[in-house]
């Protein structure tokens, strides 16, 4: 299944992720709330972004396993143009580099503050943004300040 691509009387979609029955565990969670990481069971490290086998030891018997949810910002940067529809209806956003609790770095979007508020190393908590039309959407990971944040 792949997002959609155009929607009545707009442009492409480039916000929106494709889904494959490989990554489709991790969007379905997404959906329900859930963060999920590929862990692998020969050296014990998590990985992201998802692939099938590790690739720090690249045992292919990796699986998949809830992340508790925590990060703190590694960077960020803050866009206030972007000409790709629909980012520039979104302008200001942060878009993030965070170090999960589990150890991989995601690239993301923080959410729910101002930039100025930003700084490196802050809590932050894992929350879901349901993009796009109800056929094609999915459901994001993006991070909000957290306890301590």
């Amino acid at each position: 299944m792949s997002a959609p691509t155009d929607a009545p009387g707009h442009g492409p979609r480039f916000d929106l992720p494709e889904t494959d029955a490989f990554t489709r565990p991790y969007w379905e969670a997404a959906a329900d709330g859930t963060l999920l990481l590929r862990h692998c069971a020969g050296c014990g490290r998590s990985h992201h972004y998802p692939r099938e086998f590790c690739p720090y030891c690249w045992s292919e018997d990796v699986h998949w396993r809830p992340a508790s949810g925590r990060a703190t910002l590694y960077t960020w940067s803050v866009v206030h143009r972007n000409d790709l529809p629909p980012f520039g209806t979104r302008t200001p956003y942060v878009a993030a580099v965070v170090d999960l609790a589990e150890g991989p770095r995601m690239m993301t979007e923080v959410v729910e503050c101002g930039p100025e508020t930003l700084r490196v190393g802050m809590a932050l908590e894992v929350c879901f943004r349901a993009d796009g039309d109800g056929g094609g959407g999915v459901t994001v990971p993006v991070f909000r300040p957290g306890a301590g944040g």
